[in-house]
């Protein structure tokens, strides 16, 4: 019997081995399981909405955990103003949110989008957080392939071989390139994204680019779900989640009270037809 709330922050993933709990290394998830454990007094455990990998970064990020108090208004501010006391410099909380019982970080979360960071020439101020390429890009074929890759595809060619996943279809609503002085950006929103894919993405598309991949072979490569008919794989250091997106009717103005028969009965748009997602215990992500 219990309250659930959602945490949203942002964290720089440069000095992390990815959001995840691991024995042998540094992680955001640890951190914020220490703070709101030391700041309780008991063992409190958060669930994250994705696994970001080691480098990785999220200008928006969303947690949840559960916890037997009704917490008010004003007690929300202050354990968001300790936990950020308690928290590096590179990790922040933004608030701290009541949510229905049913409502997860990761499975009631209905879209993801992530930013690739490209950075044309020698920047003394984003060089930590951007790939350097000063290659001449064919911009416009980029864009063109990239709208190759909208709609709901077997994307098993851009994804981490071995993956444990039921299968490798996502349906991706945006994706696209913007570019602004010697800034260069990918954007992609989808519904899901497979381990590793963005930046698989990402590189294939700058092969084309570079004129090392045509069009057709682009398409070509989407169709063999084969990962090694892509290209290489960018640095983790580019690539941030920029925003994640959940039905409104999950959040709750006053904490909402759920037994454990009701938390088991989990809100998810990530599973709705067992033939085209996988299964929650086995998804993986950037």
């Amino acid at each position: 019997m219990a309250y659930r709330y959602f945490i949203k922050l942002a964290y720089n993933g440069s000095a992390y081995n990815g959001w995840q709990i691991q024995s042998n290394a540094i992680t955001v998830q640890q951190w914020i399981n220490d703070g709101l454990t030391a700041i309780d007094g008991n063992k409190v455990s958060v669930t994250g909405c994705g696994r970001t990998d080691a480098g990785v970064h999220a200008s928006v990020f969303y947690a949840h955990f559960d916890h037997e108090k009704s917490f008010t208004d004003s007690e929300l501010v202050q354990l968001t103003f300790r936990l950020n006391r308690f928290l590096p410099q590179d990790i922040v909380v933004f608030k701290i949110i009541p949510v229905v019982g049913g409502a997860h970080a990761r499975f009631t979360a209905t879209w993801r989008q992530y930013e690739y960071l490209i950075i044309r020439q020698k920047d003394p101020f984003n060089f930590q957080h951007a790939y350097i390429v000063p290659d001449t890009l064919n911009i416009e074929l980029m864009q063109s392939c990239a709208a190759l890759l909208l709609g709901r595809h077997d994307f098993q060619c851009f994804s981490k071989v071995n993956t444990k996943v039921n299968n490798y279809l996502c349906d991706i609503q945006l994706a696209g390139w913007t570019e602004q002085d010697h800034f260069l950006k990918f954007n992609i929103r989808a519904d899901r994204f497979l381990r590793n894919m963005v930046r698989a993405v990402v590189g294939t598309l700058l092969d084309v680019g570079r004129g090392k991949v045509s069009p057709d072979e682009f398409q070509q490569i989407i169709g063999s779900h084969n990962r090694n008919k892509a290209g290489y794989s960018v640095p983790a250091k580019g690539l941030t989640l920029t925003g994640i997106a959940y039905p409104q009717e999950i959040f709750s103005e006053t904490p909402v009270f759920f037994s454990s028969e009701s938390k088991a009965q989990t809100i998810s748009h990530y599973y709705t037809d067992s033939e085209t997602h996988c299964y929650p215990d086995k998804e993986t992500e950037e």
